[in-house]
């Protein structure tokens, strides 16, 4: 511990005593524990903001994530409004129309991940598909998907949706 003293500026061992020694010594471990305790109370108040910034974040993200589909499907909405406003269009304009806005609402989709399996002619997979009949087919094989009542939907890639199909049996 002298040797310490000695390498410290102003630390002269020769002419302090064992107790003037040990006072330094603890006023620089106090200073020492002062400086750590200020370090921490920074370091707690940190995460805390940290904490709410994130909190935030997550709250405008629930409230907002959905903004950009709004926005990509207000053109649908135009065009379902369009239509209903003519009076008078014939079957074919009108289907013609609906055909149009379809394709514009599968591309919205689509452009927020959202696919559609359509499984007519697939083996059935009770992972991607929900049985609601079986037929006997015999221009089909055993266990392929016949017809689809309701086409299954995915979003980026993970199943949100099974599609409701028919399943050929075996003969």
């Amino acid at each position: 511990m002298n040797d310490e003293l000695a390498n410290r500026p102003g630390g002269d061992v020769d002419n302090a005593s064992p107790l003037e020694i040990l006072e330094q010594r603890i006023n620089e471990l106090e200073q020492l524990l002062g400086a750590a305790k200020d370090e921490q109370v920074r370091l707690i108040a940190e995460m805390d903001n940290q904490r709410k910034r994130l909190a935030r974040d997550v709250d405008a993200a629930r409230k907002y994530g959905a903004e950009r589909l709004l926005l990509d499907l207000l053109p649908v909405v135009d065009s379902l409004e369009a239509g209903l406003a003519q009076s008078g269009a014939d079957a074919d304009k009108l289907r013609e129309g609906m055909q149009l806005t379809l394709r514009v609402l599968m591309k919205t989709l689509e452009a927020n991940g959202v696919s559609l399996i359509d499984p007519v002619g697939a083996v059935f997979d009770p992972e991607q598909h929900q049985a609601v009949a079986t037929v006997a087919a015999t221009n089909q094989a055993a266990h392929s998907i016949v017809a689809v009542f309701q086409k299954g939907v995915r979003l980026n890639q993970r199943l949100v949706r099974p599609a409701m199909v028919t399943v050929a049996k075996e003969a």
